[in-house]
């Protein structure tokens, strides 16, 4: 949020300070004195406010914002998500796929199959809605073999998430690609080369460690199905269909973004009808929606459930997730202050003239702008905005501007903590506390932006040599 007439008058250096002991103090209450992270959010952020100098009569818009924001692409998606996973697992859906996945792959490779089915899914759909959608089959694997969530929970959030980071046409790479006027083609192939080592390392292995070492409880958010519905389960393709419905609509409207933001369709097919009526049904919460009706038409009403008792499974799907929703949206209340306050801005004009090199200088700024403030999407678009100029006159070949792009989507994502709303998602819909959170996700965040900046500096120097 833009707030009209004021201009920050800290430098850089006390809004660095603030922000950290910001953070500091936020995860003393939440973890030392065991106040409720909604609480403690909504009081850190308004702390925040006051002491960047932000104008009392703006405190509570900028609040406000930050917290509408991040609703506004969370509740829909995870209301809708939680009533499809609810229907999907009380169905005794979410076992037949697991019984499938296990069968196919075994026991000990349940956690990789649940990681390749994640990396497949995940390639046109973004991170929250694909992980919401697998929920329901990742917590039934879990029940199934036993070992705990983390188990099977992190090589599939962690497959998401190295997915929407790296990938075109995932808007990360699409957006710093188009700041560098990179070949969206050869930023396709960087990331593939960076994105699968860069998971089965970081993701699928860290994956299987951790959850050796931290065996959490499978979490209840989604239900669990009645022994009669486990005995009546439904067919293997019709759970399979349910699950691909949403993600399939989700990928024609991103298809149909990427063709039309490429250039490939003409300026008047995008004004056609068909065209906006098909990138509307395929937005995230119209085709959650309508895999939820369709649900309720398949596993429902058509297996002799009257229209009360699915209406009353709805309704319980949406109380374990309305903490989820509240602590998220206040997570990005918080990011949406330290953001207002003038701290990206600042730090850029600091970070600006670093005599690194320029694959280095890109990594690291969207580092710190990431780790301030919180937004992967501003830490990126920021850190691209700005070295976009150097790139331009740098004389860099295709794959090597392709390996920057790359490099500068892994810094934007490393140490996700208590400002990114991400954060809050995933440590809630798993089950852990902040520190678990911290111990588990953010680490695995880390990992994933440093072994891809590797692997993109290695793409880089190769194609130098080459070029």
């Amino acid at each position: 949020m833009v707030i009209e007439g004021w201009t920050q008058t800290l430098g850089a250096g006390p809004l660095l300070l603030i922000a950290a002991a910001s953070i500091v103090v936020l995860l003393f209450l939440i973890i030392k004195l065991r106040m409720h992270a909604l609480v403690a959010l909504i009081l850190i952020s308004l702390a925040t406010a006051f002491a960047t100098g932000i104008p009392a009569n703006q405190v509570v818009p900028v609040l406000v914002n930050g917290f509408g924001t991040t609703l506004g692409t969370v509740a829909l998606l995870v209301g809708l998500g939680a009533m499809l996973g609810r229907i999907v697992e009380t169905s005794g859906g979410a076992k037949v796929l697991a019984d499938y996945l296990i069968g196919v792959f075994g026991e000990k490779r349940a956690p990789f199959a649940l990681g390749l089915a994640s990396l497949i899914f995940g390639f046109p759909i973004f991170f929250d809605a694909g992980l919401v959608v697998m929920l329901p089959v990742v917590f039934a694997v879990a029940h199934r073999l036993g070992g705990g969530v983390l188990r099977y929970g992190l090589p599939a959030a962690g497959a998401f998430s190295v997915m929407h980071i790296f990938l075109p046409p995932h808007p990360g790479p699409v957006s710093a690609a188009a700041f560098f006027d990179a070949n969206i083609g050869l930023v396709l192939i960087a990331g593939l080369i960076t994105a699968i080592p860069t998971w089965y390392v970081t993701a699928y292995l860290f994956g299987l460690w951790t959850g050796k070492k931290l065996v959490l409880p499978v979490p209840a958010i989604l239900g669990q199905a009645s022994e009669e519905a486990e005995s009546h389960p439904p067919r293997f393709r019709t759970i399979i269909g349910l699950l691909l419905l949403p993600l399939l609509l989700i990928f024609i409207n991103t298809a149909l973004n990427t063709l039309a933001s490429s250039g490939v369709l003409a300026e008047d097919v995008k004004e056609e009808q068909w065209f906006q009526v098909l990138r509307t049904i395929g937005e995230t919460p119209v085709a959650l929606l309508i895999a939820v009706l369709v649900a309720v038409f398949v596993l429902g009403t058509r297996r002799g459930k009257d229209s009360g008792a699915i209406e009353k499974l709805l309704e319980s799907s949406l109380g374990p997730v309305c903490s989820v929703i509240l602590i998220t949206g206040a997570g990005g209340m918080f990011g949406g202050v330290l953001r207002a306050s003038g701290i990206g801005g600042a730090l850029a004009d600091v970070l600006g003239d670093l005599g690194i090199p320029l694959i280095l200088a890109g990594f690291l700024i969207a580092a710190i702008l990431r780790i301030a403030q919180g937004s992967a999407t501003v830490a990126l678009t920021t850190t691209a905005g700005l070295i976009a100029p150097a790139v331009a006159l740098a004389g860099l070949s295709g794959m090597q501007i392709a390996a920057l792009v790359i490099a500068v989507a892994a810094g934007s994502v490393v140490v996700s903590h208590v400002n990114d709303s991400g954060f809050w998602l995933v440590g809630r819909f798993f089950g852990m506390d902040v520190k678990t959170t911290l111990k588990t996700w953010t680490v695995m965040e880390t990992l994933i932006g440093v072994m891809g900046f590797a692997i993109a500096t290695i793409i880089f120097l190769l194609a130098g040599i080459g070029s």
